[in-house]
């Protein structure tokens, strides 16, 4: 039996109010209780067969959203409740009523509208306290798998070379590569619940194109290959470019090469599997000089 201040609107409406009230709902087929009206709000004493607690569908789950919807069904298909719930804003302050004995921080507390499937505008709204978001119900799995990738700081291109002090020369291979981690290459796994269902997602960098600043786009399929003095003046087996002019005239004295990174990421949950695509780029500027010859 729930003894809470609530705000009831039914089909009825109570015009005036002036003095105290006292109502029984031992006919009514919802419940039984009671209702104590003074001038302004009323308390209500509320038994709902099959609700333990009275909490119709408050039972939370993991959602995130602070919103959601339950049902409660007591046995007879004409009695049936439906509710939804909205994150209080601003929260109650400390010591309300509303947070049933426990202290702000722990759970949070939402506003219940409650009403019955088979009774047209007849719906009881409360606030009360739930431990845990309520559940989501109709949440698309692909609503969820762009969840998780959202949860994971998918970055741009780590870049490694070349450097912004790094000395470059007209004519000499340039090798290009990046760092690799998991929010800057790969791979990166994340999970979102929801509505019952969970969905992992899995992102890799599928490749990364170079544009050089001189007009030219490079695409490497992979991190690139690091250079290292042995190899002298040979070009990189996997990810390179030559200049063919210096960057004197470019703005800066410097050309500005951007790295942009496909991120594919592939997801399954719910009985569905899908991929999604991210793009993420970083910049960085480059000095090219010539090889003078004294003569």
């Amino acid at each position: 039996m729930l003894t809470r201040r609530l705000a009831i609107a039914t089909a009825a409406t109570l015009t005036a109010l002036s003095v105290p009230v006292t109502s029984h709902a031992e006919d009514d087929p919802r419940g039984s209780g009671g209702i104590e009206c003074g001038f302004y709000d009323c308390e209500v004493e509320v038994d709902v067969p099959g609700q333990a607690g009275g909490h119709a569908g408050g039972s939370g789950s993991t959602g995130g959203t602070g919103k959601g919807t339950g049902s409660s069904d007591g046995g007879d298909s004409t009695d049936k409740t439906v509710c939804s719930y909205e994150l209080a804003d601003p929260q109650p302050p400390a010591g309300s009523l509303d947070w049933e004995g426990h202290a702000p921080g722990d759970g949070a507390v939402y506003e219940q509208t409650c009403g019955w499937g088979d009774i047209d505008g007849d719906t009881i709204v409360r606030m009360v306290w739930l431990a845990e978001p309520p559940p989501e119900e109709g949440v698309a799995p692909a609503v969820l798998a762009q969840r998780a990738v959202d949860s994971m700081t998918l970055l741009g291109p780590d870049i490694a070379s070349p450097r912004p002090a790094g000395t470059y020369t007209v004519g000499v291979p340039m090798w290009m590569w990046v760092n690799q981690s998991a929010t800057t290459y790969g791979p990166n796994t994340a999970e979102a619940s929801g509505g019952g269902i969970t969905v992992t997602a899995t992102a890799h960098v599928s490749k990364i194109v170079w544009s050089m600043g001189d007009g030219s786009s490079v695409p490497c399929n992979g991190p690139g290959t690091p250079y290292t003095s042995s190899v002298g003046m040979a070009q990189s087996p996997t990810c390179g470019h030559v200049y063919s002019k210096t960057s004197a005239r470019a703005a800066g004295g410097r050309f500005p090469v951007t790295a942009t990174s496909t991120w594919t990421i592939n997801w399954e949950g719910g009985g569905q599997a899908g991929q999604l695509v991210e793009i993420r780029q970083t910049n960085v500027q480059v000095a090219l000089g010539e090889v003078q010859v004294v003569r």
